[in-house]
């Protein structure tokens, strides 16, 4: 029988998802610069962008576009405008160590805060449908919009930064730590850490093995998700994985079938370990 419990517990995530997800568009634009270059540091325009959290557009930008220019627009046709550099056009680039060694583009627009606020209250309240009011809830809502984020980093210049996956996997580690602790809960800490290494391991293998195919980046990405899997066992874990691996040769086979990619065509593989990594935890949350 549903309760009201059980209904405020995934529309209250739902809510912190949407509030998080408003506030990841700078960051999103800011750390979507190619590998080997710097995060961004202006707005479109060239005025500096601060911070890391909220909308994209700087302070300039909004007080220019409100200002009437001296025939009676704002910026009409182009005249007192605020000039900055021109956009670039898009080129490839080799990726820096450390990092996604693949080929991205320099290019990249502001992604729409309203697109990422829904997107992460979608993955939030899913998540508490699985998992209910069990503790290890609250680990997850506070992973989501950072694995929102390198989602939409790594699908739009082809980079996991670094600043993002290794928090991310010791702040997975470290708070499931804290939730082993609590009553109720439905996992185990031990596995969760023998899963991220395993994980880890075996994706810097394939590394080795093919580094056109899988960046390094990756590696550190999968020891994040290999913790988070690793709280619900190993089955979770394969499923997860083989999950990641299914979704992301789905969509480079649908790319080839309507010959937007050949063969040979790298893509971000960050999206699908994490879109693989949440199937696994709904899952796993949902059998525990």
């Amino acid at each position: 029988m549903t309760t009201a419990l059980d209904l405020a517990v995934p529309a209250a995530a739902a809510l912190w998802g949407a509030a998080a997800g408003s506030l990841l568009p700078r960051a999103a634009y800011r750390f979507s610069a190619p590998a080997g270059e710097d995060w961004r540091k202006t707005c479109p325009a060239g005025h500096p962008v601060k911070g890391w959290l909220g909308r994209v557009p700087c302070g300039a930008c909004v007080t220019t576009a409100a200002e009437p220019t001296a025939h009676g627009s704002a910026a009409a046709d182009g005249e007192n405008a605020p000039q900055g550099p021109p956009a670039p056009d898009d080129e490839t680039v080799t990726g820096g160590a450390g990092e996604n060694p693949r080929t991205a583009t320099t290019h990249a627009p502001a992604p729409g805060p309203h697109a990422l606020a829904l997107a992460t209250a979608l993955v939030c309240a899913a998540l508490a449908l699985a998992t209910g009011t069990r503790p290890e809830l609250a680990v997850w809502l506070l992973l989501a919009p950072v694995g929102v984020l390198l989602a939409v980093v790594d699908f739009r210049v082809q980079r996991l930064p670094d600043p993002l996956t290794l928090p991310f996997a010791a702040a997975a580690l470290a708070l499931l730590g804290v939730t082993a602790l609590l009553p109720e809960h439905a996992g185990d800490w031990l596995t969760s850490l023998y899963a991220a290494l395993a994980l880890g391991a075996a994706y810097f293998v394939l590394f080795l093995i093919n580094p056109g195919g899988m960046g390094f980046g990756d590696v550190k990405l999968a020891l994040g998700t290999g913790a988070a899997l690793g709280w619900y066992g190993w089955p979770t874990v394969l499923l997860g994985t083989f999950a990641g691996f299914l979704f992301g040769a789905l969509y480079g086979g649908a790319l080839v079938v309507v010959r937007r990619a050949g063969r040979k065509t790298a893509i971000a593989f960050g999206p699908f370990l994490i879109a693989g990594a949440f199937a696994g935890l709904l899952v796993g949350a949902h059998t525990a």
